[in-house]
C-alpha cells in the first residue's frame, strides 16, 4: 500500500449570511482549534489506520485508501458528500450519449460499473446512504480487474457487506427566484440489503423554474440605433425521475438490473416588446410564444458477471432506451398594450417531434496471460433508432390553411422534414494491461467497429463506416507522490440523427429552422496527452498538468446549404480538418498550512486554442472557448457540525464566433459565484441553504446580420444583446433513518 490516509437581492442577502455564519465558525473554532482538532485528530487517525489495514491486501500500489471512519467528524448524508471531502476528486461517471456502451468510466459501486446512460452512476451517488459506504478507493493505476478503462483516476465506492440492513433518505427543497416566484421539491431513495440481494430505489420532483430576463439594442452599420427588444422567457418545469438498482450475488455469480422512469416536460412563455425607431418618430411591437414541450424517457440496463477459479471473467451488459422530446410553438402577433389572446394574430407554428431509441448488447470476457498481464476480449451490438418530424405554418405563406399546420399556410419548401434513421453498429475490442513492474502500468487497446446507416423518408440513403480505433496509456510513478501519464488514442465521435433532417431553430427567431444533412459523417479525432500528477504529503492535496493536442479530421460545424438564393440556410455538416490544443491546471489542497485542516481550497486555470478554416469567410477561426478559471472553498467546522464554502467561475472570452450563412456571433459570460452554508441539527438533519448565481451572472452576445449572406460581407444590422442567468436561493433539509 503506498500510503494510508491521515484524518485530522437575494444575493447580497445571502451573502451577508454566509459571511456572518463563517465568521462566527472561524471565532469560535480558532479557540478551539490546537486543541479540539490536535485531539480529534488523533482519535480519527488511529480509527484510519485500524480500518485502512484491513484493506490492504484489496488494493493495489497505486490506490489510495478512506476508510468510513474518515468522513465520521464531518457527517455525511450520503456517497456524495462523502466524496466532497476528498482532495482532487472529480467524477463524471459515465452516462449521457456516449457512444454504445464502450468500456469508459471513472466511477465504480462494489468494484463494478452501471450498465446506464441516462441511469448513471454519478446520479445513483447522492441517493447512497454514507452510513452504507465502507471506504472509498481512488485508483491511480491500470489494471486488469477494473471494470472500466482510460480515466485518468477511478473512484470506487466499497458499500458494507452485512445480512441484513435498510435505511431510507429524505430531502426537501426549497427555492425563491429572483422574481420571487417560489416552488418546492422532494426525494427519496430507499436502500435495503437482504442476504444476497440489494436494491436501491429513488424518486424525486426537481424543480427547474427559470425566467431568463434580457435586452438587446438594434444598430445600423453607422452606429445609429434602429430598434430596441426586452424580452421574457420562462420556463415553468419540474422534472420527475424515478429509478432503481437491484442487485444479486452469490458465490461466484453477479447480477444487476437497473430501470429509470423520467419526465421532464414543461410549458415555455416568452414575451417580446419591440421599439422600431425611424428617424425622431418610433413604433411598439410585441410578439408572444407559447411553447407546450414533452419529454420523457425511459432505460432498463443490466449485467451479469461470472467469476471462474483460474481469475477468468465473463460479463453480458445490456440497455435498452427510449426518449421523446416533442415540441410545439405558436407565435402571436400582440398590440404592444394588450395581452388579451382576443387581440393576438398568430403567425407561426413550428411542430417540433422526435423519438430516439437504443438497444445495446456486450460481451466481454478477460483473463490473466502472464506475470502482470491481462487480456479483455469482447464484442458489441448497437441499434439506434430516430423517428423525427417537422411541421412549420406560417401566416404569411401561400399555400391554404390547415389545421395540421396551426391553422396556418404550410412551409412546403423545407428540405427534409421528416425522417426515420437506424445504424446498427458492430464493435469488436480487445485491451491488454500490463504491469510493467511496481512503477510502470501500459495499457493498450484496439476497437474495431462496423457499422450501417440507413435513411428512409423524404430521403432514402444508407452508408456503411468502418473505423478502427488504437489507444495507448502509459503511467509511470515517479515517486511515491509523483505520477506521470502519456496517452495516445483515435477516437469517433457519436452522431446526432436529428441532424439528418430539418430542425427547429430556437436560437434565432428570425430563422425558424436549420435544413437537415443526411450526409453527415463522424468526427475522427487523434488525441494526444500528457499529464502530471502530485499528491501532496498527508493527504494535503493534489497538483495536476495536463497537455493535450487534438487533429481533428471532418469536424461537425455548420455549413451552407443554401438551395434557393432567396432563401440562405445553414445545416450542420463537415467543416473540414481542425485542430485544438490546451493545457488543463488543478490543485485541491488542505489549508493545514493555517490550521485549517478541514478547510480545501479547489482551483482550475484552463488555457485553450484551437483553428479551423471557416466554410462561409474563409479565414482562420476558433471551434472552441479559449479556457476558464475556478476557485472553490469548502470549510467543515466539525466542532460545531457546520461547513460553508463557494464556488467561483471566471470565463476567458473572445475570439470565438458562431458563424452561420446569414450571421455571426460573438458570446461573452460574465462571473458567476455559488455561495452555501450547511449545518448538522438534531444528530441527523443536515440544513443547507444556497445562494446561487449571486452576482447575477450575465450572457451577452453581438449578432451580426447580412444582406444576403455572410459571403457577401455586407453588414446590415448589429444586435447587442444580454440576459440573465436564474439568481436564486435554494433551501435542502436532508435526513436519513
Amino acid at each position: 500500500m503506498r500510503s494510508l490516509i491521515e484524518g485530522p437581492g437575494l444575493g447580497v442577502h445571502a451573502a451577508i449570511l454566509l459571511a456572518l455564519v463563517s465568521s462566527n465558525a472561524l471565532a469560535a473554532d480558532t479557540q478551539q482549534s490546537a486543541n479540539a482538532n490536535n485531539d480529534n485528530g488523533s482519535a480519527g487517525q488511529a480509527a484510519v489506520r485500524t480500518q485502512a489495514s484491513e484493506d490492504v491486501d484489496d488494493v493495489d500500489d497505486s490506490t489510495v485508501v478512506y476508510p468510513a471512519a474518515f468522513f465520521e467528524p464531518y457527517s455525511p448524508v450520503s456517497a456524495n458528500d462523502m466524496l466532497d471531502r476528498i482532495p482532487g476528486v472529480s467524477v463524471g461517471g459515465g452516462g449521457g450519449g456516449g457512444r454504445g456502451l464502450g468500456t469508459g468510466g471513472d466511477l465504480l459501486i462494489n468494484g463494478q460499473r452501471l450498465a446506464g446512460k441516462d441511469n448513471s452512476p454519478r446520479d445513483q451517488l447522492s441517493r447512497i446512504p454514507a452510513q452504507e459506504v465502507l471506504r472509498i478507493e481512488i485508483i491511480r493505476g491500470t489494471s486488469g480487474d477494473l471494470a472500466v478503462r482510460g480515466a485518468g483516476q477511478v473512484v470506487n465506492i466499497v458499500l458494507t457487506d452485512v445480512a441484513n440492513r435498510a435505511s431510507t433518505s429524505a430531502e426537501l427543497i426549497a427555492r425563491l427566484n429572483h422574481d420571487d416566484e417560489f416552488e418546492v421539491g422532494a426525494e427519496m431513495s430507499h436502500s435495503r440489503q437482504i442476504g444476497n440481494f440489494q436494491a436501491l430505489i429513488g424518486i424525486e420532483a426537481r424543480p427547474n423554474y427559470e425566467n431568463r430576463e434580457s435586452s438587446e439594442i438594434q444598430r445600423n452599420v453607422a452606429g445609429q440605433t434602429i430598434g430596441s427588444l426586452f424580452e421574457s422567457n420562462v420556463r415553468d418545469q419540474d422534472e420527475l425521475e424515478l429509478s432503481t438498482n437491484l442487485g444479486y450475488r452469490t458465490g461466484a455469480h453477479r447480477m444487476q438490473l437497473n430501470a429509470l422512469y423520467g419526465d421532464s416536460g414543461y410549458p415555455r412563455r416568452i414575451r417580446r416588446d419591440f421599439v422600431v425607431f425611424d428617424g425622431d418618430e418610433s413604433t411598439n411591437v410585441a410578439e408572444e410564444e407559447e411553447i407546450a414541450n414533452d419529454h420523457f424517457n425511459w432505460e432498463v440496463g443490466g449485467d451479469y458477471e461470472y467469476s471462474f477459479a483460474n481469475d477468468h471473467r465473463l460479463q453480458l451488459l445490456f440497455i435498452a432506451n427510449d426518449q421523446t422530446r416533442d415540441s410545439v410553438r405558436e407565435r402571436f402577433d400582440v398590440s404592444a398594450d394588450a395581452a388579451a389572446s382576443s387581440q393576438r394574430a398568430k403567425v407561426l407554428y413550428l411542430e417540433s417531434n422526435q423519438r430516439t431509441r437504443e438497444r445495446i448488447v456486450q460481451g466481454n470476457y478477460s483473463f490473466p496471460i502472464g506475470a502482470g498481464q491481462d487480456l479483455r476480449l469482447g464484442v458489441e451490438r448497437a441499434d439506434t433508432q430516430l423517428d423525427s418530424s417537422l411541421f412549420i405554418g406560417s401566416s404569411g405563406g401561400s399555400a391554404p390553411a390547415s389545421e395540421r399546420y396551426g391553422g396556418l399556410s404550410p412551409l412546403l419548401d423545407i428540405s427534409n422534414p421528416g425522417t426515420s434513421v437506424q445504424e446498427i453498429r458492430y464493435e469488436g475490442f480487445v485491451f491488454h494491461n500490463w504491469t510493467i513492474n511496481d512503477r510502470m502500468t501500459l495499457e493498450s487497446s484496439v476497437v474495431y467497429e462496423t457499422s450501417e446507416i440507413s435513411q428512409t423518408g423524404v430521403v432514402d440513403n444508407s452508408r456503411q463506416f468502418d473505423f478502427v480505433r488504437p489507444s495507448l496509456d502509459y503511467r509511470f510513478d515517479l515517486t511515491e507522490s509523483f505520477q506521470i501519464r502519456a496517452t495516445v488514442e483515435k477516437d469517433v465521435s457519436q452522431l446526432s440523427f436529428a441532424n439528418f433532417a430539418a430542425t427547429a431553430n430556437n436560437s434565432d427567431r428570425d430563422q425558424d429552422a436549420d435544413a437537415g444533412n443526411p450526409e453527415l459523417e463522424p468526427e475522427r479525432e487523434t488525441r494526444y496527452e500528457l499529464g502530471f500528477e502530485y499528491r501532496l504529503p498527508n493527504d494535503n492535496g493534489v497538483l495536476n498538468t495536463r497537455f493535450f493536442y487534438q487533429d481533428i479530421e471532418d469536424y461537425i460545424g455548420t455549413i451552407n446549404a443554401t438551395t434557393d438564393a432567396s432563401q440562405p440556410i445553414s445545416a450542420v455538416g463537415n467543416v473540414g480538418d481542425a485542430e485544438r490544443w490546451g493545457v488543463i491546471n488543478d490543485f485541491s489542497t488542505r489549508l493545514t498550512y493555517f490550521n485549517l485542516p478541514d478547510a480545501i481550497v479547489t482551483g482550475e486555470l484552463n488555457l485553450f486554442d484551437s483553428r479551423i478554416t471557416d466554410p462561409f469567410l474563409g479565414n482562420q477561426q476558433r471551434i472552441s472557448r479559449r479556457g476558464e478559471a475556478s476557485l472553490e472553498f469548502r470549510h467543515d467546522v466539525t466542532s460545531l457540525n457546520l461547513n460553508y464554502g463557494l464556488e467561483y467561475d471566471y470565463p476567458f472570452d473572445g475570439g470565438e464566433y458562431d458563424i452561420d450563412i446569414t450571421t455571426v456571433s460573438r458570446n461573452d459570460q460574465q462571473p458567476s459565484l455559488d455561495l452555501f452554508v450547511s449545518k448538522v441539527v438534531l444528530d441527523d438533519i443536515t440544513v443547507r441553504l444556497e445562494s446561487n448565481n449571486t452576482l447575477n451572472q450575465s450572457r451577452c452576445r453581438e449578432r451580426r446580420r447580412y444582406d444576403g449572406t455572410t459571403i457577401s460581407g455586407r453588414i446590415s444590422e448589429i444586435e447587442d444583446s444580454c440576459s440573465s442567468r436564474y439568481r436564486r436561493l435554494t433551501l435542502r433539509v436532508q435526513t436519513t433513518f
